[in-house]
This record gives structure tokens, sequence and C-alpha cells, in this order.
């Protein structure tokens, strides 16, 4: 029972509270739904407002946009109309000009029919004319006929005959400066051809006297004396005037140069070079420098022992030195030395036959070919130039008559004059003592150097390759590299109007600047 009122109880309570809750939702959503409604209007309101806005904005974004469309349509068109009317205004140009073009046409066109009118006019009256001149020239004729008794033929074969003489005559004198001028022609082609055969022909004797050979111990030097780009190779060739070649050859490196001096002094260098090891430009010329200038003191003794082995005294230091240079010097393939002190023993021979003082004919045979050793700007025969020297250096003139004479340049004054020229002959003339004429090869590649020396801003040259090549220095504060380019041409110029020489000859100018500076 009391289950029952309990449950009955609890069911009831749930009722109770059922109904009061729902009572208490109904009032709490009605207002809800109440606040929601005014908000969503609020919200409405607002997006109204804000698409107004919107709106308006964009409306005035799009007239902006069409006003700026309407100004570029309006310059647009605006321009156009202007390249219309300038185009109207050439057309109208044109025809303006074309108009004039046109009148001036016409009026040419009548101009030239009055003149073709005349031209007509005008040979009409010259076919009269002729017409007339026809008629007179056989008037002529017949009365020359008459005057000379001799038909038109008769005298047309007379005149015939008279030009027939006279072009011959002519014709003999074009023929006799032809045949002068072929033979003179035919003379220096015959000339360049002999010489040419004789340049080929020689190959041995060029290689001995212009050719030195320097032994390495390795082939791997080549490249050390080539230097990086050639740098090494080139001061060394621009320090001696030798032209180096480095080829196939086994451990060997040529030396090529005319000059017998340079030669040696560059055969010298390389050596000191290869064994010192320190092969650079800067040392490169150190030592040539350093070489040359042991060569000349070399040179002077070998003047001071040859004058003594002859027993000759009281001669200048200026001559002595003179003597030593004779060893770097070749005559005719003679060793020039060599050669003047075999014409000084055959003076002394000769002149102790004859009762003549042989000291004095030595000293005359020592130095009949003292000219072929002094610098190369002094022009001249070496026999004269010899005579200038030793009577500047106060020989006696019984010497300086017979340097000055042995080639009959002047006349002989005293028997030793004589003897000195029987003695070069001589020495000249025995078998063996000469291979081939060299002194016109050498005076060439002297003239060569002389020649490239004469222009303005060159310190050195070089004639190199048997004279195939000079290779010019310039001073660079002198010559830029604009002005070394016409410098080679004008050089070219000037050795082609002034030599003759087979093939061709290469100019190279070299200018190179150096800066130097010292770490301390």
């Amino acid at each position: 029972m009391d289950l029952w009122l309990i449950i009955v109880t609890n069911v009831l309570l749930v009722a109770i509270f059922f109904y009061l809750g729902w009572i208490f939702n109904s009032k709490v959503g009605k207002k809800s739904i109440l606040a929601s409604e005014e908000r969503s209007k609020l919200i409405i309101s607002d997006a109204q407002k804000e698409a107004n806005n919107i709106k308006r904005e964009k409306l005035l974004e799009v007239k902006d946009e069409w006003y700026k469309k309407k100004i570029e349509f309006d310059t647009d068109v605006n321009q156009k109309r202007q390249k219309i009317q300038h185009t109207e205004k050439q057309l109208l140009n044109r025809e303006e000009t074309v108009d004039k073009k046109l009148e001036q046409s016409i009026k040419k066109e009548k101009e030239f029919r009055q003149l073709e009118k005349e031209l007509t006019d005008f040979k009409k009256s010259i076919d009269q004319r002729n017409l007339e001149v026809e008629k007179l020239e056989k008037e002529q004729n017949l009365k020359l006929e008459k005057i000379s008794g001799l038909t038109s033929e008769e005298a047309k074969r007379m005149l015939m005959d008279n030009m027939v003489q006279t072009a011959q005559t002519e014709v003999t004198k074009i023929v006799k400066e032809v045949y002068e001028k072929a033979k003179l022609e035919a003379k220096k082609e015959a000339q360049k051809i002999i010489v040419q055969a004789i340049q080929r022909t020689a190959a041995d004797h060029s290689v001995e006297t212009t050719v030195s050979v320097v032994q390495i111990q390795n082939d791997e030097l080549k490249g050390r004396i080539i230097g990086k780009e050639g740098r090494n190779i080139r001061a060394f060739e621009a320090a001696t005037g030798v032209d180096v070649i480095v080829d196939d050859t086994p451990e060997a490196v040529i030396l090529s140069s005319f000059d017998q001096f340079r030669r040696e002094v560059a055969r010298i260098s390389l050596e000191k070079l290869i064994a010192d090891g320190r092969i650079h430009p800067a040392r490169i010329e150190e030592i040539v420098e350093k070489t040359r200038t042991e060569l000349e003191e070399e040179m002077f003794k070998e003047g001071e022992n040859t004058v003594l082995q002859l027993g000759i005294h009281g001669m200048r230091p200026e001559m002595i030195k003179f003597v030593g240079k004779m060893r770097y010097r070749s005559s005719y393939g003679q060793n020039l030395l060599q050669h003047s002190v075999e014409v000084a023993y055959l003076c002394g021979i000769m002149a102790s036959e004859l009762g003549i003082d042989p000291v004095l004919a030595k000293r005359s045979g020592l130095l009949h070919d003292v000219g072929k050793v002094v610098d190369k700007e002094v022009e001249g025969p070496h026999a004269l130039i010899g005579f200038e020297l030793a009577k500047k250096n106060k020989e006696n003139p019984i010497v300086s008559n017979a340097i000055g004479s042995h080639h009959d340049d002047m006349e002989m004054e005293h028997p030793i004059a004589a003897l000195v020229q029987a003695a070069d002959a001589i020495s000249g003339a025995r078998p063996g003592a000469r291979r081939e004429p060299i002194e016109g090869y050498v005076k060439r590649l002297e003239t060569l150097e002389a020649l490239a020396k004469s222009f303005e801003g060159v310190a050195k040259t070089y004639a190199i390759q048997a004279g195939r090549e000079v290779r010019v220095v310039v001073e660079h504060e002198k010559v830029d590299d604009i002005f070394a380019d016409k410098l080679a041409y004008d050089i070219a110029q000037k050795i082609e109007a002034e030599m003759e020489y087979p093939g061709q000859i290469k100019v190279t100018v070299i200018r190179e600047v150096r800066k130097v500076s010292y770490a301390k």
C-alpha cells in the first residue's frame, strides 16, 4: 500500500513538474522568438543600407571609368583626325607638285618638238652642204689631175707608198726602242736569276756562317727557353738580335744571325742561362748585357794578342779594339782576323825580300780591311772608310794610303800599298781560302737594318732569317700602337723603293712597355 502510494505520489509530482516546465518554456520561447525577429530586422536593415552604399560606390566607379574611357576615345579621335588632316595636306601638296611637273613636262615636250624640227632642218642643210662639198671636191680633183698630170688612182698609189715608207721608219724606231728595253730588262732578270741560283746553291756556306748550335741536356729545357706564351724567347731575341730556332732537333737549340758577334753573345748568354736555371726576361737582359761587355773586353785582349804576335807597337787602343773585332767578321767566307793576319805575314815576308820596312808592311796588311768592322751607319767603300779611320788615329801616312788604295779607290803612294794589294789577292786566291762571296750578302743585311733604323722612334733593328725578316724595336714613349702599324708599312715601302732582293721581306715592329718596382 505504501509502495503504491509512493509511486502515485511520484507520478503526480512528475506530472506537476512537467506542466510547470512546459509553461515556463513556452513563455521564454516566445520572448526569444520576438528578440530573434527584431535582430533579423536590424540585420536586414543594415544589409540593405550596406548594399545601397556598395551600389552607390560601384555606380561612381563605373561613372569614373566611363569618363576616362570617354576622354581616351576623344583623344584618340582627335589624333586620328589630325593625322587625316595632315595626310590631306600632303595629298594636296603632292597634287600641286604633280600638276606643276605635268605643266613642266608639257612645256619640255613642246621645246623638244621645236628642237626636233630645228634638227631636221639643220640635217637637211648639212646634206645640202655635203652635196656641195662633194661637187667642189670633184671639181678640185679634176683641176689637180690636170695640173699634176696624174690620175686619182696614181695619186692614191703614190700617197700610199709614202705612208708605207713612213710607217716602216716609225716601226723600225719602235722595234729598236722595244729591243733596247727588252735587253735592259733581260739583263736585270738574268742578274736576278743568277743571284737566286747562287743563294740556292750556297746553302752549306749560309748555314756555316749564320748558324750556331747550343747543346742542351734534355728537351724539357726547350719549354723553359720559350717561356710562358713565348715570353722568354721574345725577350732573348729582342736583347740579342738573334733568331732562336727551337725545333725537333734533339737536345739542341739553333741560333741564326749574319752577325757573328751577336751570335756569339747569344750562344754564351744562352749557355749561362741554362747553367744558371733562372730564365726570365729580366735575367735574360742582365746576362746578355754582361756577356756583351765580357766579349768586348775579350775582343780588346784578342786585338792586343794579335798585335803582339805580329811585333807591332804603338797602336792606339781604338785601333786595337777594331783589330779584335775582326774576329767576329767574315771576308768572302774567310774569318776577317785570320785573313788580315795572313796578309800581314805575307806583306812582311815580301817587304823583307825587297828591303822595305817589314813592320810597317805588317801593320798595313793587318789594318787593310779595318773598314769592314766600322759601324754600319758609316757609308762608303770599306777601303776609304779604313783610310779615314787610320788618319783619325794618327797612323803612318804610308799605312793609311795602303789601306785606302788596296782596291784602287785611290792612288798608291808607296810600294807597301802594292804589297798589300798583292798579299790580299794571294790570301783570297789560295785553294780553300774562300768559299762563296758573302760581302754583298752581309752588306745587304746591314743596309736593311740601316733603312729600318732611319725612322724616328726606332731604338734597335735586327735583320734575321737570312734577311727575310727585319725586327724593329721602337721606343714606346714616341711610338704608340696606331703609329706602329704605319711605321711597319712605311719601312716596308722604303725597303721596296731602295733595295733589290729576291722574294719578300717581313717587317715586324715590336713595341713593349715595362713597369718596374721593387719590394723592400
